[in-house]
């Protein structure tokens, strides 16, 4: 009978410790604040995770970290690759790596505000499924050019400029369903910078005359195509895209007040007869999202748990399962800038349902739902960012 008791009380706290595990309030951090535990603390490996920062100390980026430079040794074969936006030159390496929500691992300066070039797409759509969980935008299917009338630009002291820029028998068609996947092949010039001239191959000369892709068929990474879609998001919001951010977005989840999102330097519109910046999508010609590593990790973790913050739904579920979804033109590409591990490409020791936000430099937000990680590394030469990722991986338990 004893042991009969015994048996049942034992059975009882074993099923009351995983009932306390399972409902454990995962932990977000404060603004301002953010805890560190030990590695070991969390059963992670103290020597992979020091192997991993060296690793990332000894390949730095061989790109200059004078921005202006960077950007000319990135696109200098481009017709037209002179800046139109703010370049500050870059700092040091530094990262974070984030276990459980805690910081089990920082170096460098994850504090300095560098230029995270191509990373701000992912900030970009965000604020689109942001307009969509609201009712702004009714369906992604929905054509651009429904919600983009005729737009105004601001040319001080100059003759009034009106640009359609979806009003062409290609654009009109083109869905922001396919500008988020980057399979629009929208045609056009925007800023001073012709959507042929971005990245282009050996023929592109040709490119100014051929037909258009059918949308939806062929994906191409085009920034001028991007700053198209920041405009038609600017138009459908009515006010600039980095309040709709700090607000929506970066307020909530604790964001420090020392991140900048700019826009190039002509990129002015008229909005409700005042003056407004339509921001860019990376830092292509310069611009772009100026960010620190905290931030950068904050974000990462938001996108960890499917748009929610400590309880409150930022961003839809259904957004981030969207955002998630492969581009059939492209199976390592959702909406733009999260990329995917798809077939183990972006690396190899990742699991699939890991992605990634990245931009040139190279800056990336690594975003493993399966081991509740979330590492920011930035100015790593980019061949080898999965073997950073790996390495990082190495660390885990059970590993």
């Amino acid at each position: 009978m004893k042991q009969r008791f015994l048996f049942y009380l034992l059975l009882l706290l074993v099923v009351k410790a995983g009932f306390a595990q399972k409902t454990t309030k995962p932990y977000f951090p404060p603004k301002g604040a953010w805890e560190h535990r030990s590695p070991a603390s969390l059963g992670l490996s103290q020597a992979m995770i020091d192997a991993a920062i060296a690793y990332a100390w000894s390949h730095e980026s061989r790109q200059s970290r004078n921005m202006d430079s960077a950007q000319r040794q990135s696109f200098g074969r481009e017709p037209y690759s002179d800046p139109v936006g703010t370049l500050v030159d870059r700092g040091d390496p530094c990262g974070l790596i984030i276990y459980k929500g805690y910081v089990v691992a920082e170096w460098g300066q994850p504090s300095q505000v560098d230029i995270t070039n191509s990373v701000t797409k992912s900030f970009l759509s965000s604020v689109v499924g942001l307009a969509v969980d609201r009712g702004l935008i009714k369906s992604v299917n929905d054509t651009v050019a429904a919600y983009v009338p005729p737009i105004e630009i601001y040319h001080p002291g100059a003759a009034t400029e009106v640009i359609t820029p979806f009003a062409s028998a290609h654009n009109r068609r083109l869905t922001w369903e396919v500008m988020l996947r980057q399979t629009s092949d929208w045609e056009g010039t925007l800023w001073g910078k012709p959507d042929w001239a971005d990245r282009p191959d050996s023929n592109f000369r040709t490119w100014q005359t051929r037909r258009r892709h059918e949308p939806g068929t062929v994906w191409k990474y085009n920034d001028v195509r991007v700053n198209a879609l920041a405009l038609a998001a600017t138009s459908v919001w009515r006010q600039p895209l980095p309040q709709v951010l700090k607000t929506h977005i970066m307020d909530p989840i604790g964001a420090s007040n020392t991140w900048r999102w700019m826009g190039y330097h002509n990129a002015w519109i008229v909005l409700d007869g005042a003056p407004v910046q339509s921001v860019s999508g990376g830092g292509h010609w310069g611009g772009g999202m100026y960010i620190n590593a905290w931030d950068m990790g904050r974000f990462g973790l938001l996108t960890l748990h499917k748009g929610n913050w400590n309880g409150t739904q930022l961003l839809s579920e259904q957004w981030v399962k969207q955002a998630l979804t492969p581009t059939s033109a492209q199976p390592t590409y959702g909406y733009m800038n999260w990329f995917l591990n798809t077939d183990h490409k972006m690396a190899a020791k990742a699991p699939v349902t890991a992605f990634i936000h990245i931009g040139n430099g190279t800056n990336f937000i690594y975003v493993d739902p399966e081991h509740d990680l979330v590492a920011v590394v930035r100015w790593i030469e980019n061949r080898y960012m999965g073997d950073m990722i790996g390495k990082i991986l190495e660390a885990l338990p059970g590993k």
